[in-house]
């Protein structure tokens, strides 16, 4: 369960990745480079996290137990190298949401600078504090679950795995995870466009003011020339 738990949440992160390297696109004005630059660091990081999990899928071994008549399977580790490779793929995620926060807080940055140095705001500031709300959040919740995550390959919680202490630790590693991957990670996008239908509200909303208002003067002036 575990390991297929693990599966959904590279396929998760890597559809996240990609969500994130379009927010970063879009951010950096559509530049290049930056494009260029987020891809490659995504691909090498998605590679050898794939390589590592095909190692880790390779050291699977199953045991058959009978206990009181019942038939139980116990799945582990051939020789007990999974825990440094597990490891090794968190970090390697919490490297790739390190580098996209601080592209993040970067452009971010610079662009309030810009506009609190011509006196304008608008548009531009609420959309970027937009991204940098649902951006922060989506970190937030990742670091909490690679924290839990990488701390539940420590030897002292494999040694009792079945007491309470360490199933309510490995209980909210998942809800930490299910959170950042189903919560927040969609955030990612509906944060854009609902703030997207906002701006086509508000927009219309004053059109139709205007209509009105034009409208009202008209029938004003056409009165009075009567």
């Amino acid at each position: 369960m575990y390991d297929a738990l693990d599966c959904m949440g590279d396929i998760v992160n890597a559809i996240v990745g990609v969500i994130m390297i379009a927010r970063l696109h879009a951010m950096y004005q559509r530049s290049r480079k930056v494009l260029i630059f987020l891809v490659v660091i995504f691909v090498v990081i998605r590679i050898a996290n794939a390589v590592m999990v095909a190692i880790i899928t390779m050291q699977i071994v199953g045991e058959e137990f009978i206990l009181s008549g019942i038939y139980q399977c116990m799945i582990g580790y051939r020789g007990g190298a999974s825990l440094p490779l597990h490891s090794v793929t968190w970090m390697l995620d919490t490297v790739w949401e390190v580098l996209a926060l601080c592209l993040a807080v970067r452009i971010a940055v610079k662009h309030f600078r810009e506009l609190r140095r011509h006196s304008a705001s608008g548009i531009i500031g609420d959309c970027f504090t937009v991204l940098m709300q649902t951006h922060i959040s989506y970190f937030a919740s990742f670091l909490a679950a690679s924290c839990f995550q990488i701390g539940s390959f420590s030897p002292k919680l494999s040694v009792d795995i079945y007491s309470l202490k360490v199933q309510i630790y490995f209980g909210l590693a998942q809800i930490f995870g299910f959170l950042q991957m189903f919560v927040l990670g969609p955030r990612l996008i509906l944060s854009v466009r609902e703030y997207h239908a906002k701006l086509v509200a508000d927009s219309d909303t004053g059109t139709a003011m205007t209509s009105i208002a034009f409208q009202e003067r008209v029938h004003v002036t056409t009165s009075s020339s009567v």
